[in-house]
């Protein structure tokens, strides 16, 4: 993740959460008043949408959030639910290729995956072993 920017209402218990259970720190507020969480080299922003409509999840949009193993996976999880998340697709679980994978939708209904780095080599590539997700 590079910087991504979601259009959310103002959730920060959520984030909060969800990151300092990755082991990411809690979010920092920018000169506007938007917190920006740092993980793994990636940012991401909450902001409300700059056209002034409500916020909207996007159709079809994942946001991927990295995670060091499967205990952050499952911590994620579980900070995320406790949070006004709401857990969808399959359980956590691993997948053909090694990862650890979990998906929420925040508040605002934002669609967040958290996945550890792929274990195994000579597995189906990540696009034939998301074909469900």
């Amino acid at each position: 993740m590079g910087l991504t920017r979601v259009g959310a209402a103002y959730y920060q218990r959520f984030y909060d959460a969800t990151f300092a259970a990755l082991g990411g720190n809690l979010g920092e507020m920018d000169p506007r008043g938007r917190p920006i969480y740092s993980h793994e080299g990636g940012r991401l922003m909450i902001t409300k949408p700059i056209d002034g409509k409500p916020a909207t999840a996007a159709n079809g949009g994942t946001i991927g959030i990295a995670a060091a193993g499967r205990d952050h996976v499952l911590a994620w999880h579980a900070a995320g639910t406790a949070h006004g998340g709401t857990a969808i697709e399959s359980p956590p679980a691993e997948r053909p290729n090694g990862a650890f994978v979990a998906y929420l939708r925040d508040p605002d209904g934002n669609k967040l995956s958290a996945r550890s780095h792929p274990t195994k080599r000579g597995c189906p590539s990540l696009a034939d072993s998301e074909q469900h997700d």
